[in-house]
Parts: C-alpha cells; structure tokens; sequence
C-alpha cells in the first residue's frame, strides 16, 4: 500500500501535491472545523507544531464540514480564522469528506483496515499519526488534547525512527 505523502490532495489555497511536501517527517494528521466545541485544540496543535518543527514533525489539518456543519467557510474564511484566532502556520488541506461514499482518498487510506486502524471518523478533531515512512502509527480520539502524555509519547517514539531511504 502506497504512502499517506503519496496521496495527491490539495492545500487550502488549491496548490498541489501538500502532503508530498511532507514526506520524510511524523505527520499528526487531523479533522479541523472552525465552529466546533473542540476548536481551541488548534491552540496545542499549533504550539505542537511550532515545538517539534525543527525535529521533523509536522501537523496537518483537513478542514471537514461534515459534522454539525461546523466549517462552512470558504477557503479563505478557514484561513483567515485559523491565522487571525490560532496563529496556525501548519499546512492546511482543502476542506474534504471524511465518512461516508464521497469520503476523500486520505481519509480513505487513514481509515483503511490494511492501516490497521479502521473504522469512520467520529467527530471534528479525531487524529492520526503517520510516521516517516508514511504509515499509520496512532489514532486518538477527537477529546484527546494536543498536549496529551500518551500521544506526545508516541509522537516522540515516531520522532525518533530513522527517515526510510527513498
């Protein structure tokens, strides 16, 4: 099975290829929605992000408007929000599905039983931890906070895997 930076999706601007600029780090990806009870976690993402950057670790969110209709901005609305409340400078993908028939490939892979966590997304800010050689290593439910002891654990465990020769 191919690599989750393999998988062709586009940043929230509508360039190509965001997760292939990824490739080679620990990726925490997660379900992001603008109008959610759960939205201040993109304060820990960001200083998660901005804490780890340097060791080859990188947040990813994908912007979902299926549960509740909790994002139902436009792309430059999300990006405004997320940079003018959250100070996010992490890569942010196009808004996408990530249940049900029109679910986007990522969310398709992420879920995929051969990754060994399968099953739909519960809710907005359910994350995934992908590691350098782009495979599933984690999955945490959406009330588990950026700052949470068994998930900064596996980030640092992920951290600490030599990048695959490509």
């Amino acid at each position: 099975m191919a690599r989750f930076t393999d998988i062709p999706v586009n940043s929230l601007e509508g360039e190509p290829d965001l997760l292939g600029t990824l490739t080679g780090k620990v990726l925490l990806a997660v379900n992001v929605a603008s109008e959610c009870g759960l939205t201040p976690q993109y304060d820990g993402l960001q200083r998660l992000h901005e804490d780890l950057a340097l060791q080859g670790f990188s947040v990813v969110g994908f912007p979902c408007n299926q549960f509740g209709h909790q994002e139902p901005g436009t792309p430059a609305q999300i990006r405004d929000f997320c940079t003018t409340r959250y100070g996010v400078t992490f890569p942010l993908a196009a808004k996408l599905e990530v249940n049900g028939e029109t679910r986007s490939p990522v969310y398709e892979w992420l879920t995929d039983p051969e990754n060994g966590f399968p099953g739909d997304v519960s809710w907005n800010f359910e994350k995934f931890l992908v590691g350098r050689d782009g495979r599933v290593r984690g999955r945490y439910p959406p009330e588990t906070r950026p700052e949470d002891p068994v998930l900064l654990q596996d980030i640092a465990e992920a951290l600490e895997q030599p990048s695959p020769e490509n």
